[in-house]
């Protein structure tokens, strides 16, 4: 099959898998995979889409760890608007294992190959980006697929940016890696301490005085990745190492004192992955200042304002108006961060992919939301009718249950009075249910008009996806969701 150049359809929706086959024979050298023509060429007529392309190329094998060199261009209604070298890895823990549409972490470097600040797709200018797949693997034994729509990630991250808080910015993309098509990915900004992400004050490895060692700080109550447990092993070793999600050490993390249902801990921490009583446990680990670069002054810092929060909220009076617990936690973003997980039925929310920071001199600030791929009540774990706070409940066995948290606050008279407060506020515009529904209608048609559904889908053949029912279903699912959060906030 001929392989044309840009300008031209290189191929028809129907045949994009073939042509993805193929192609590569005409487009690349065989024994190094890199483009062997001064003229870029394409798996899909990129002038016909509204939609960026993005082309990576590399002689390298990509690994999980650690990144390799690549270049990077970014095409925009068919014109490049960026050519720079990156490094690129495979990124995700369990999404990893189970996916054959993996996700890469990226960053921009310069021509010596250090890293470089660059602006992507308008965004503020950084260094570390993200490129999110979705979840699909056919076997002979089955079919998974978490997000038929494509869009858990970008839909709860667009409403919580509405609601005045930062959530990672994002926008749909297709994707080519070393000429094969990869379909629709979600491009991404990397969660960090910069002053348009996550803007809290630097904190050096000097800052250790009473006033700097305050912040600062960003932590997760998470899994262990395994390239911070076992890094640079063979790409095959990541595809298997379940162990390392809970491989928890003092330098990585600390735990709470405290159960998830708020008894005092009589178990040694850091016990091996998976042992009987790991339920029970609540880690939080180090993502800024990173595990190589915390003091341990400001460990001691963290981990003591934790353990006051914690113990305060613990012997908290939910009827008295004395609340000690508000000292430590900015009670706002607790709400936010509470609206934002039970719209979306985020079941991973509260206790995996949580982030937590806190500004210097300030109290400890939930968020921002991350990963919600098996959001939206897709997995019915928890009827649509309770919170997902309640998680517990329902998955006793989880090794990763929701700290006592959220139920002591469900409980305190300021935390739902400020939640009732809020939430009114919020349906009566930025979460109304035709704003909502409204976000998912044009993101879909999007997607649809610009023919990425169709040649996402064509790309991962095997997967059982009727799209617009699953669009359907999403919709369904969030103003039932709505409607149930009226009922019940009312009644606070």
């Amino acid at each position: 099959m001929k392989t044309f150049k840009h300008g031209i359809l290189v191929v028809v929706v129907g045949v994009l898998l073939t042509a993805c086959a193929k192609d590569n024979s005409d487009a690349f050298d065989n024994n190094s995979d890199t483009f062997d023509s001064d003229e870029p060429i394409f798996a899909i007529d990129i002038g016909n889409s509204n939609i960026p392309y993005i082309q990576i190329s590399t002689s390298e094998i990509i690994q999980n760890e650690p990144k390799v060199a690549a270049e990077m261009q970014v095409y925009e209604n068919g014109e490049q608007t960026l050519s720079t070298p990156i490094g690129i890895e495979y990124r995700g823990s369990t999404s990893f294992r189970l996916s054959d549409k993996k996700s890469y972490g990226i960053e921009t470097k310069d021509a010596n190959g250090m890293d470089v600040d660059v602006s992507v797709l308008d965004f503020p200018e950084e260094e570390d980006w993200i490129l999110n797949g979705h979840v699909f693997r056919k076997t002979t034994d089955s079919e998974t697929i978490f997000d038929p729509t494509l869009m858990h990630h970008y839909i709860g991250y667009q409403l919580f940016q509405s609601m005045g808080r930062y959530a990672s910015r994002s926008k749909f993309i297709e994707l080519e890696v070393n000429g094969d098509y990869q379909g629709v990915y979600v491009f991404m900004e990397k969660l960090k301490r910069d002053e348009n992400r996550i803007n809290i004050a630097e904190l050096l490895a000097g800052d250790n005085d009473a006033a700097s060692v305050t912040g600062g700080y960003i932590l997760k109550i998470d899994k262990t990745a395994g390239g911070d447990v076992a890094a640079n092993q063979p790409l095959s070793y990541y595809e298997n190492n379940w162990q390392d999600d809970a491989t928890y050490t003092p330098f990585l993390s600390f735990r709470s004192a405290y159960g998830v249902y708020g008894n005092l801990l009589s178990i040694d921490p850091f016990g091996p992955p998976y042992h009987s009583e790991q339920y029970l446990e609540t880690y939080f680990l180090y993502e800024y200042p990173k595990a190589d670069n915390i003091t341990e002054p400001q460990k001691d810092y963290i981990q003591q304002y934790i353990h006051n929060f914690e113990t305060s909220l613990l012997n908290n009076d939910p009827t008295s108006e004395e609340k000690a617990y508000t000292e430590y936690i900015d009670v706002d973003s607790f709400v936010d961060f509470f609206i934002i997980n039970e719209v979306t039925g985020n079941v991973d929310g509260y206790r995996l992919s949580t982030y937590l920071h806190k500004d210097r001199g300030k109290k400890l600030k939930m968020g921002p939301i991350w990963d919600l791929n098996i959001g939206y009540n897709r997995q019915n774990r928890i009827p649509f009718t309770d919170w997902i706070a309640n998680y517990n409940t329902y998955i006793p066995n989880d090794p990763w249950l929701v700290p006592f948290w959220w139920q002591k606050l469900l409980e305190d008279n300021l935390f739902r009075a400020k939640l009732k407060e809020r939430w009114q506020s919020l349906r009566a515009n930025t979460l109304s249910t035709n704003t909502v529904l409204g976000l998912v209608d044009a993101t879909a048609n999007h997607l649809i008009e610009n023919g990425a559904v169709e040649r996402n889908y064509q790309k991962w053949q095997g997967i059982d996806v009727n799209y617009t029912q699953s669009v359907e279903e999403l919709k369904s699912y969030l103003e039932n969701r709505l409607a149930w959060m009226d009922e019940t906030i009312t009644d606070f």
